[in-house]
């Protein structure tokens, strides 16, 4: 049996280059001068994060350790480049050799030497989203599912489903009763779709970003050389963002760091807010269990907020029970009180937020120093209005625009045909969703239809209007085509007209909420099933379209107003010399970012926190870890604001209840504004 035996490094004095103990702050220097074996930093909001892991870079390579036998993990390819330049600009010194990245691309590199023993070859090819989604899609055909008669889910979304069960190293089986429970239905095919993915990537020599981590893990674990090979080279492993690795990230650096255990992961467990794209949140928090003697480092200067704002983090984040207890104090001088601002509705609440950051620009704060956060993005429906309708330019950071989402323009062109039965581009839209139709069949179509309106135009002409009404209108012109329809696709076109008919008649025809709520219930909630991985954020979406719409007269109003709307709004957020610009964004989205101002919006129960979470513990607890993300990103000034009111679909305006995550802030850490003389425009 072979010995394992250790050499030590050189006990002899070092001398430093770099005055550690001038260049950090005291929480920061304890952290940097760690000794060996597992060490947790849990680096609070704005508390210098980064400065004290290039550090710990740095002091590791002055002791001598060869850079080659350092591993450091990132989640982008830019945070690992930027501490890898400061460190080689602090020492004035080369650190090519250390292994700095991403675990998708140190998985690449590590995979490139050792492919064959999993049986790929070693110059595998490494597919991007859409390769991943058609290949998927030709195993889907392969299997021959009748994709129409079971509902089955796009490629898109089963993709994200296999994505998700590797990430979290769940069964499928797991992932759909957790995630996806209108799909378990059908767990059988999609398990034999999902395993001939897996054979089809290896048979035709790629991966996917997955793999990447996934095969890396195996190879870990079922090649014992190479799990030592690795073990031995990497004696001091470091990882950024701790809290946001998922499991199968988690097993690798526990395999990694399983014989030295020199591992320090640095991250803050008050802001892992990732949990629905597979971030495991325990890795973290047992992280001491996992890795016993664990030295645990706190650092809790934070150089970003005031006093007053920090005092109202503190307080938020106190409620959790999962947590590493710690206490942010400011570098800073005091500051005013974070503003607690109550709205009649959303509408007056976008009117503040608009009418405020034009004060305070006019006080020399800049707009692209200020930032409008919301827990989703159908919070923001009225803000994107307002600040348009006002002029004041902005740009948007949690994705496209509100009214330029797919699903979004999807339900407008429901209303464009009715408005306008010679709206070509609406026409196509819809039936080209319809299964069995693409291109080539929706102009067929379109020319069909286009001729039959004419005559029905032409007959109304000589026909009394009390007589062409009774005749019917665009649902018997849609009726006409149906032999023109492919077969498979006949019973959708019936429910296709059905709709049309319904939205063209008493009560609904004319008033856009409602038609807009019949557009769901009829049809659009099964495609948005069918179609998006992200249904439910998606329905919340156009659920608040339909209210956004009742403020309008009616449907040539509100579509006039949304075609302005979405203009503008282009116009005004291309690619221009203006910089200045308020951004808005998903609080997700802004996670690593600081501005002078922010405003939070919408904190109602039900909204923030979100209604999916308030009877989950654990979620409930990562939304709260989400709302101590997004105060902790203001600087200066910090505005909370909810509305009294707010349109639901079904029930129209509708008493809301102020966030539970304000409520349990005491009253004396907050200011309150109250809105007086408001003279909304709608």
């Amino acid at each position: 049996m072979a010995r394992d035996y250790y050499l030590q490094k050189n006990a002899g004095p070092v001398n430093f280059r770099i005055d550690y103990e001038r260049e950090l702050n005291e929480q920061q220097f304890a952290a940097v001068c760690a000794t060996d074996g597992p060490a947790l930093v849990i680096a609070g909001a704005g508390a210098g994060k980064t400065r004290t892991l290039t550090y710990r870079v740095a002091r590791l390579l002055e002791q001598g350790v060869p850079a080659k036998r350092i591993l450091l993990l990132t989640f982008t390819n830019k945070a690992a480049r930027e501490m890898m330049t400061r460190v080689s600009d602090l020492l004035g010194c080369d650190t090519n050799e250390l292994w700095g990245g991403t675990f998708h691309s140190v998985g690449n590199r590590i995979l490139r030497r050792h492919a064959d023993l999993l049986g790929w070859e070693r110059d595998f090819g490494i597919l991007d989203r859409e390769d991943s989604k058609d290949l998927l899609q030709a195993c889907i055909n392969d299997a021959q599912i009748d994709v129409k008669e079971t509902r089955f889910p796009k490629a898109e979304i089963l993709l994200n489903t296999i994505s998700l069960a590797h990430n979290m190293c769940k069964t499928m089986g797991e992932i759909l009763s957790e995630r996806y429970s209108h799909f378990q239905h059908l767990h059988d095919h999609l398990e034999a779709v999902q395993q001939a993915y897996v054979l089809r990537k290896q048979s035709t020599n790629s991966m996917d970003f997955d793999d990447l981590l996934v095969q890396w893990l195996r190879l870990l674990m079922e090649h014992d050389d190479v799990r030592e090979l690795y073990q031995n080279r990497f004696r001091y492993i470091l990882v950024d963002e701790y809290q946001d690795t998922n499991q199968v990230q988690g097993d690798i650096i526990d395999i990694l760091a399983g014989e030295h255990k020199n591992l320090m992961v640095v991250g803050d467990d008050a802001q892992s807010i990732y949990s629905w794209r597979g971030a495991n949140f325990r890795n973290i928090l047992d992280f001491p269990k996992r890795f016993p003697g664990t030295k645990t480092f706190k650092i809790e200067t934070n150089y970003r907020s005031t006093p007053e704002i920090l005092n109202l983090a503190n307080e938020s984040i106190s409620a959790n029970i999962g947590q590493f207890e710690k206490e942010l104090s400011s570098f800073r001088a005091e500051g005013i009180k974070p503003a607690l601002v109550s709205c009649g509705d959303a509408q007056e609440q976008a009117a503040f937020v608009a009418q405020r950051a034009l004060e305070l620009r006019d006080e020399g704060i800049p707009l692209e120093e200020m930032a409008i956060l919301y827990r989703a993005h159908f919070h923001a429906t009225e803000m994107q209005f307002e600040l348009t309708r006002r002029n004041i330019p902005f740009s948007i950071t949690s994705g496209i625009r509100f009214f330029e989402q797919a699903h979004i323009k999807d339900v407008a062109a429901w209303l464009k045909l009715i408005c306008n039965p010679r709206d070509e581009l609406a026409f196509k839209r819809l039936v080209r969703m319809l299964p069995g139709i693409g291109g080539k069949t929706a102009e067929k179509l379109w020319r069909g239809f286009l001729q039959r309106r004419t005559k029905t135009e032409r007959e109304a002409e000589l026909v009394p209007a009390q007589e062409t009404a009774s005749a019917g209108g665009l649902a018997v012109d849609l009726q006409s085509l149906k032999q023109a329809v492919p077969k498979k696709t006949r019973v959708h076109w019936a429910q296709f007209t059905a709709t049309v008919s319904q939205l063209e008649s008493e009560p609904v025809v004319g008033y856009p909420g409602d038609m807009i709520e019949l557009i769901v219930e009829a049809v659009y909630d099964e495609h948005l099933k069918l179609t998006y991985e992200n249904y439910e954020s998606r329905l919340d979406d156009v659920k608040q379209l339909a209210g956004f719409a009742t403020q309008f007269d009616g449907l040539e109003d509100f579509l006039t107003q949304l075609a302005l709307l979405t203009n503008v709004d282009s116009d005004s957020n291309g690619q221009d010399d203006d910089d200045e610009k308020i951004r808005l964004s998903s609080i997700h989205q802004a996670k690593g970012l600081e501005f002078r101002v922010v405003f939070v919006i919408m904190l109602c129960d039900g909204l923030f926190p979100s209604h999916r979470s308030v009877d989950e513990p654990e979620q409930l607890e990562e939304e709260r870890r989400l709302f101590y993300v997004a105060v902790t990103r203001a600087k200066d000034e910090l505005y909370l604001s909810y509305p009294f009111l707010r349109y639901m679909a079904g029930s129209g305006d509708a008493m809301q209840q102020i966030s539970r995550f304000i409520s349990e802030i005491p009253k004396e850490f907050t200011e309150e504004w109250k809105l007086h003389g408001s003279d909304m425009p709608f």
